[in-house]
């Protein structure tokens, strides 16, 4: 046995070729076959995971690194499927619509991107922001900015009033008629171009706003906002491309509209009923939760001038909900997909979203494999989410064993991100 373990470690020396990282672990969590192993060892060249053997390996070389993870937990980075890097809800964050320039939101962004990373999470997707969001996807993957991998979506689309309109709550002589190129889809033939044009503009994947919602200047936050044909006629499009749909929605119907349209993920998905939960299930419809979120805008709405009164109510009545209907989803076995919503809160504290999910009844390893082996699976993206020899080398490490204390995810202590240690 020992004679083999020589051979492989030959092998694998012989593939790593220049410097290597051995990541001396503990303990490691097997995201896609749901187990702990102990005594491990990653060898990492480049930017991609060279080997992974049981026990510790010696280093090789003097130009080799060792990294000590003896008495931690080592994961897969994380992936959250919702957030907004572009900014951070504050009591003036509707005010900055007419006073920060796209320059501003992409150094603001730049800010958050960091400390996401910071938090464990490597990877993300950015459902909505003003389009710098394009760019600071790019900033990262040029090595100009330090970051998560970014996958978004650019502009949301919208309808005319609806949640994703960007001159709701405008004054009236400065809303003007926002169409396609702006993210606003009235009547079919508006799909087609909205879609293309996010693409012509750089963005991943879509995002719709599928029924009103809380934050945005406009009075119902639930109502269905695309017609069943509208978000067919997007969905098939997005497919040309090679992108797929997430779709905002709180309301019942607007959820079922979005399902039978194609989507590919549901975000939110407050007042969602059994009716949907099985629909979602027929139709392999993904739920993105973002309980963190739904109770930090319930618990913003009582401090008074927070937000604006249109939205106070909204988020009185919407946000303490969600997590309940998580807790359902995840009892009718719906597909969980881990997303924060992160924006609507404090950048950098999006593990908390984990707690939030034990909390009613979610197993934890299944938790962890909704923000990693899942979310991989939908982005499409075999070589991140798990940690496995070819893989992307995207590894964190907390203190305890999140299946016994799942609040350590909370506190991330080691980040490696494409092979680059970033927090040791």
């Amino acid at each position: 046995m020992k004679f083999l373990s020589i051979i492989f470690f030959l092998f694998s020396s012989f593939l790593c070729i220049g410097q290597s990282t051995y990541l001396h672990c503990g303990k490691l969590i097997d995201t896609k076959n749901g187990k702990v192993l102990s005594k491990m060892t990653i060898v990492v060249n480049k930017n991609k995971i060279a080997a992974i053997q049981k026990g510790y390996l010696e280093v090789q070389t003097p130009e080799d690194v060792l990294i000590d993870l003896k008495t931690k937990t080592v994961l897969p980075g994380l992936i959250d499927m919702h957030v907004h890097l572009e900014g951070e809800s504050n009591p003036k964050s509707y005010l900055q619509k007419f006073t920060l320039n796209s320059a501003d939101k992409a150094l603001h962004g730049s800010y958050y991107a960091k400390k996401t990373l910071m938090a464990g999470f490597t990877t993300v997707r950015d459902l909505g922001g003003s389009g710098a969001n394009i760019s600071l996807r790019n900033a990262i993957n040029e090595g100009f900015a330090e970051g998560p991998r970014i996958y978004t979506a650019g502009k949301a689309l919208g309808t005319t009033g609806g949640h994703a309109d960007p001159s709701n709550g405008f004054r009236k002589d400065f809303m003007g008629d926002p169409g396609p190129k702006e993210g606003v889809v009235n009547g079919v033939e508006d799909a087609p171009k909205a879609v293309r044009q996010r693409y012509k503009n750089g963005a991943d994947l879509i995002k719709i706003t599928a029924t009103g919602g809380v934050l945005s200047m406009a009075k119902n936050g639930q109502n269905p906002q695309f017609t069943v044909e509208e978000i067919k006629a997007i969905c098939e499009t997005a497919k040309d491309y090679d992108m797929h749909v997430a779709a905002h929605a709180h309301g019942d119907e607007g959820m079922q509209r979005a399902i039978l349209g194609g989507v590919k993920t549901i975000e939110h998905g407050t007042l969602m009923s059994e009716e949907t939960m099985e629909l979602m299930k027929e139709h392999d419809v993904y739920y993105v939760p973002t309980i963190t979120a739904g109770k930090e805008v319930g618990e913003k709405a009582k401090i008074s001038g927070y937000y604006p009164d249109i939205i106070v109510p909204k988020a009185l009545e919407i946000g303490p909900k969600i997590q309940n209907t998580f807790a359902l989803a995840y009892k009718k076995g719906v597909k969980i997909a881990f997303g924060t919503d992160a924006g609507v809160f404090p950048h950098g504290i999006n593990g908390k979203e984990f707690g939030y999910m034990t909390e009613v009844g979610m197993d934890p390893m299944e938790a962890i494999q909704s923000a990693t082996v899942i979310n991989a699976e939908i982005l499409k993206n075999p070589l991140i989410g798990s940690l496995e020899k070819g893989n992307f080398a995207d590894i964190i490490a907390v203190e305890d064993n999140p299946l016994q204390n799942i609040k350590t995810l909370e506190n991330v202590i080691f980040v490696m991100k494409d092979g680059i240690v970033y927090k040791e």
